[in-house]
């Protein structure tokens, strides 16, 4: 109602804004300034009333609109005023809205059910970054030298994916990276058997004892890290096995109830071929209280090497019972058909 009345109000001050001659007959200056002042009048009320007809996402910023709608009634008398009161009039009433557009359909990503739940998704767009040849050079490089600050277990089989690459840049930086790793572990290696070998006369025999206790167990965990970050192939891996198991059974001689170390010696002697070992670790393990999940899928493998397949889906069918083995699920539906 009250943009209705300004109008009105605009419209009849424009109208008289053009009857100043007959008030002023004969004095050309007082008409002019009649004109002009009771014009700009009628420009502001016209504006106030034009901004109130818009619609709102047309009339912000509501200031610059407002002058603007007034300056063009002002600045050209007539068509100003007429152009105004049209293009409020057709924005009010013919002026629609921007078409909303429909969503597009997306597809899912792929979800791959081998990877792990947890921090395998950087890990896994990391191997598809390293291995795309057609990726930016320098940003590979960068890719590459950033594993230097992850762990070994994650960065091994990473710069190990690049090491046939066909760019020489990266194999040389994976091939060093590698080796580098080697190194500094082979390098713990020497200085814990340092600590084996060195007999101090002065120490007690509980204190050098524990101290040859946590060498050997050190030791252990070195040549296992040799074999678990595949550093180490043929006739070296099979030392490697061979000393971890030797150390990691030292220990047990010391500690028969860690589980962890019994299925460490259980996955080495079962690399080594020696089965009935292997699997009275395994089952050690399991009476120590460690996890099924972390058991049977060693277990069902020991059987299946033995041709021993109604055990293999034995202990497959138990592993079936449990939901957080995304990475076996594959194979343990293959070994129980629904």
């Amino acid at each position: 109602m009250l943009n209705q009345k300004l109008a009105l109000y605009a419209v009849l001050l424009e109208i008289g804004a053009w009857n100043g001659g007959r008030l002023f007959e004969g004095n050309s200056d007082a008409v002019l300034a009649w004109y002009l002042l009771v014009h700009a009048g009628a420009s502001a009320l016209l504006a106030l009333a034009a901004i109130l007809l818009l619609p709102s996402d047309t009339a912000r910023p509501r200031l610059p609109v407002l002058l603007l709608m007034a300056g063009c009634s002002y600045a050209v008398p007539v068509a100003g005023f007429i152009g105004v009161i049209g293009g409020t009039l057709y924005l009010r009433f013919f002026h629609s809205k921007a078409p909303v557009q429909a969503f597009d359909s997306v597809q899912l990503p792929v979800f791959d059910p081998h990877q792990r739940p947890n921090a395998s998704f950087r890990q896994a767009g990391m191997r598809s970054f390293l291995g795309n040849s057609e990726a930016p050079m320098q940003a590979r490089i960068g890719a590459m030298v950033a594993l230097q600050y992850v762990s070994g277990r994650v960065s091994s089989p990473l710069l190990r994916d690049v090491l046939t690459d066909p760019s020489e840049d990266i194999r040389l930086l994976a091939y060093g990276m590698l080796d580098n790793q080697e190194k500094r572990i082979n390098h713990s290696i020497d200085e814990e058997l340092k600590v084996l070998s060195n007999e101090t006369p002065e120490e007690s025999s509980e204190s050098r004892d524990a101290k040859r206790l946590a060498a050997t167990h050190r030791l252990s965990d070195l040549y296992w890290e040799l074999i678990y970050q595949e550093l180490v192939q043929g006739d070296l891996r099979l030392y490697a096995i061979s000393e971890s198991s030797r150390y990691c059974q030292q220990v047990l001689d010391h500690d028969p109830d860690n589980a962890a170390l019994n299925l460490r010696q259980g996955r080495l002697l079962h690399a080594l071929g020696e089965h009935d070992a292997a699997e009275q670790a395994y089952l050690r393990a399991r009476d120590l209280g460690l996890p099924a999940t972390r058991i049977l899928p060693y277990l069902a493998e020991l059987r299946f090497e033995l041709r021993d397949f109604a055990g293999a889906q034995r202990l497959m069918a138990e592993l079936a019972n449990w939901g957080s083995l995304p990475r076996l699920r594959p194979i343990i539906d293959y070994w129980n058909p629904k």
